[in-house]
């Protein structure tokens, strides 16, 4: 029997399919690439944004005609469009028959079983649990280089424009043990960087779910595991980024010095009316005491242009704080509606055209900050992890893709092949949005 797994959005969700997959590989599942020989296709979806959203019902539609040829065949949606949409899902396409949120994702492998016993069963999943669903635990007999750890589910700050705390529930940490366990066990499968992941890592133990453990207690002890070369997390809310976790910078080596730290907005008036919780200055003192305690630390950040009642002068906020940062790179996106939000109900929404020219102004600036702060970078040596062989070849080298220490990505030629290792790297080119290398 064999299986496709989609997946949609964050760094979540691809450690979730990463989960899945070798859950249901543990059964007797084989995985394929080539949907058509897949006798189910299971979608982990996003739904953060809109585009995402539309695209789940545009591959979904893909395979109408699959089912319509061979009617055992079946679809499951899962993740964050999952759990909005629910049943909806089976009102509109008859092929699909599972249904499943992120606390439901742990009891999904079981109920694949189920609905090849009974073809015509459909099942969802959508319950939010009282606690963290921890997994079968499943492990792959070789660790990528570089994985995620999910260390905690779900999210408790409701900011205006989020879906987040609907469709993923309320912040859920996991166990500090079953944290190290998993940590450790994929460091000895071959693991050396580890990115702890979170809707919001920094307030991790903050619940009523987890064992009292602090984030920063949590990173202190996953850094001590033997044979863990980086250690980076996200993602970060700057209300919660607490003195001790900045101080850890400059006390843990296997730290990386690099922080992806969401800004949104550089008004104070429309963070207020985001629920943000931190205002510009509160934001600039935490950049300014994460320099002190590393000074080569490197940011990215996250930013929303158009959100309603934002005005010009709230936008140039926003540009304002490109300028004094300077981020080395920045996901930005125009604000849209998301179904149950306070942001949706919201009046004096900014008209689509403003909103794009917001946009295109906000990444011409951050292109060319990008390409001041990949320049300073030429001529230096930096050590590489080397995660995979790049898609374009030619010449007589293998071409390579890794990061540096600061979550760049470096293309490399080499020889031999140099996957898994970390080498040491002369960096010679700034492209657009990564860097060339060549091995010292």
């Amino acid at each position: 029997m064999k299986f496709s797994v989609i997946t949609f959005g964050c760094q979540m969700n691809v450690a979730d399919s990463n989960w899945l997959i070798l859950s249901l590989q543990k059964r007797g599942f084989t995985l394929t690439l080539k949907e058509k020989e897949a006798d189910f296709v299971l979608l982990n979806t996003c739904s953060v944004r809109e585009k995402p959203e539309q695209k789940v019902y545009s591959e979904i539609g893909r395979f109408r005609k699959k089912w319509e040829q061979n009617p055992s065949f079946f679809v499951g949606v899962g993740g964050c469009v999952g759990q909005q949409i629910g049943e909806g899902f089976f009102e509109r396409f008859p092929y699909v028959r599972l249904v499943f949120g992120t606390d439901g994702l742990y009891l999904v492998p079981d109920k694949i079983e189920e609905l090849l016993n009974f073809p015509h069963k459909r099942i969802s999943l959508l319950s939010f649990e009282d606690f963290y669903p921890e997994r079968e635990k499943v492990f792959p007999e070789k660790a990528d280089v570089s994985v995620f750890v999910n260390i905690m589910q779900g999210c408790d700050n409701f900011c205006a424009y989020c879906i987040v705390p609907f469709t993923r529930g309320r912040q859920k940490s996991r166990f500090k043990a079953e944290v190290l366990t998993e940590c450790k066990t994929l460091v000895e499968r071959g693991a050396k960087e580890i990115t702890l992941l979170g809707q919001n890592v920094n307030s991790y133990g903050q619940d009523k779910y987890g064992d009292g453990t602090s984030f920063a207690q949590l990173l202190r002890e996953v850094a001590l595991i033997h044979g863990l070369k980086r250690l980076r997390f996200t993602t970060s809310h700057p209300k919660d980024l607490s003195l001790e976790v900045i101080r850890l910078f400059g006390e843990l080596e296997v730290l990386c010095p690099h922080l992806h730290l969401p800004l949104q907005v550089g008004s104070d008036r429309i963070l207020k009316i985001m629920g943000r919780k931190y205002t510009k200055k509160r934001y600039l003192d935490l950049i300014e005491k994460l320099r002190l305690a590393r000074p080569d630390i490197s940011f990215t950040t996250d930013l929303i242009v158009g959100f309603p009642g934002e005005t010009e002068e709230d936008f140039k906020q926003t540009l304002e704080v490109l300028q004094i940062v300077e981020f080395e790179n920045a996901y930005s996106f125009k604000y849209s509606d998301r179904p149950g939000t306070r942001a949706e109900k919201m009046e004096n929404k900014v008209p689509e055209e403003v909103k794009q020219e917001r946009l295109i102004r906000l990444q011409a600036l951050q292109e060319k900050i990008t390409q001041k702060k990949y320049k300073q970078v030429v001529g230096k040596e930096e050590e590489v992890l080397i995660e995979t062989i790049s898609k374009r070849q030619g010449g007589t080298n293998l071409h390579f893709r890794g990061r540096d220490l600061w979550n760049r990505v470096v293309n490399i030629e080499s020889s031999r092949d140099i996957r898994r290792e970390l080498v040491k790297v002369r960096i010679t080119e700034a492209k657009k949005h990564s860097l060339v290398g060549e091995v010292r």
